[in-house]
């Protein structure tokens, strides 16, 4: 791990300038991919909902590592750290749960509320990175109080909202909503510890995210036909709700989108700082769920001053933990943590130190390799969203199309600026 030691500080700052503007970015597209599960309130059931974002998750965590690297890639990536897989897919199931837990939350207690709710797994997130993976080791008094106090400024923001919800709750079940998006925030919190093991050994994302799915999808078909009563029940459940199928595929792509910047934010700033940034979708959630939907409407003035000024709170909680940045003593103390995680699993240290470079470990200037499988897969993931597009219709949702247009013109901004630096600075390693 010599030449980890040896990183040069310039690269340090740039890696975490990349690693802060995609925590941004990864928290508008994850904002955004929410705002479909708004179907639950035309009656689709929540597990259709869930079921078809994680298929168009599955279809988007394969196409997108085929399209930008190749399947290839991937395979080497598993050769170094095969253990991984097995990481990749636990997490996977973790998601799958929380995220049906989300759409509970939001027929319970409506968007703009549960947002933040759930996003108390930033303070999951501080603490596995303090205690498994060295984050924040050394990095001085100034950025701990920057932690902590950010920590306390996001429960109180959740606190807020708690209590804003239990006074305006769409669904009638304010306290089920609340347990819903604060189990969900529990699930996602310890997802985490994967990702943390993923790139303190060196894999890349996108192959990452590709074993990722095989959890997700596994473990949401089993809700699925759990919550359905069986596979006649679920397949009719989804004919039923044919015209809205293509959107909830959308959504699950968009999320990908957002879920790759927050694995770059991971990779280069630690889950403890990574994590709270991408957690600024709780205010593209207000704003999406907000002014799109119009959610709140009719709201004393005192429920609005509870939920904006909790949401600002929380965003300010979070802002302070990511200007937390970490020094070279503690980005040293990351390096030590690779090298344990190196000796455990028997992976290569100079596949480590490529990875946490932001450097390709397959040696700098090898062409990327696309081959047959590749294009099917991309085919064929096309040929999918155009056949539910195909059949699709405009949800019979009041929208704010106005608002909607402006939302969706951030996030292209979001993705070009990210996508840009992410290329400029590690060629998307």
């Amino acid at each position: 791990m010599d030449r980890l030691t040896e990183l040069d500080p310039a690269r340090l700052r740039r890696l975490q300038r990349v690693g802060t503007l995609s925590g941004f970015a990864a928290g508008a597209w994850l904002g955004a991919a929410e705002a479909p599960t708004k179907l639950v309130t035309l009656g689709i059931p929540p597990v259709v909902i869930s079921f078809m974002m994680v298929l168009g998750v599955f279809l988007a965590r394969w196409s997108l590592p085929a399209l930008v690297r190749g399947t290839a890639a991937v395979r080497d990536d598993v050769r170094q750290a095969p253990h991984l897989i097995v990481w990749a897919a636990l997490a996977g199931c973790l998601w799958a749960v929380a995220n049906t837990l989300t759409i509970f939350a939001i027929k319970d207690i409506g968007l703009a509320i549960a947002f933040p709710l759930w996003n108390a797994n930033s303070l999951l997130g501080i603490l596995w990175g303090t205690l498994l993976f060295n984050e924040l080791r050394d990095a001085g008094s100034a950025r701990w109080l920057g932690v902590l106090g950010g920590a306390v400024l996001m429960f109180t923001g959740a606190t807020l909202l708690a209590v804003a919800s239990s006074a305006h709750a769409p669904g009638g079940n304010a306290l089920r909503g609340v347990a819903a998006a604060l189990a969900a925030g529990a699930l996602w919190g310890t997802m985490y510890i994967p990702y943390r093991k993923a790139y303190l050994t060196g894999m890349h994302p996108l192959s990452f995210v590709a074993f990722f799915t095989i959890g997700e999808l596994g473990m949401m078909t089993a809700l699925a036909l759990s919550f359905s009563g069986g596979l006649d029940p679920l397949w009719q459940e989804l004919a039923r709700s044919r015209d809205v199928l293509f959107w909830l595929l959308l959504a699950g792509f968009v999320w990908v989108v957002g879920d790759l910047f927050q694995q770059y934010a991971a990779k280069y700033v630690g889950i403890s700082r990574g994590i709270p940034l991408s957690n600024t979708n709780q205010l593209w959630g207000l704003i999406w769920g907000v002014f799109v939907f119009g959610e709140l409407k009719g709201g004393d003035p005192a429920l609005y001053w509870r939920v904006v000024g909790g949401s600002l709170l929380m965003a300010v909680g979070a802002g302070a933990i990511a200007l937390a940045t970490a020094p070279g003593r503690e980005h040293r103390r990351w390096q030590e943590a690779g090298a344990r995680e190196s000796a455990r699993y028997g992976v290569d240290p100079a596949y480590v130190a490529a990875g946490m470079a932001g450097e390709d470990s397959r040696g700098t200037g090898r062409p990327t390799r696309r081959g047959p499988l590749d294009w099917l897969i991309v085919a064929g993931t096309s040929a999918v969203f155009v056949g539910f597009a195909a059949v699709a219709r405009v949800p019979a949702l009041a929208l704010d199309w106005g608002w909607a247009a402006a939302l969706l013109l951030a996030l292209v901004a979001f993705l070009a600026a990210g996508g840009l630096a992410l290329w400029r600075a590690t060629r998307f390693g």
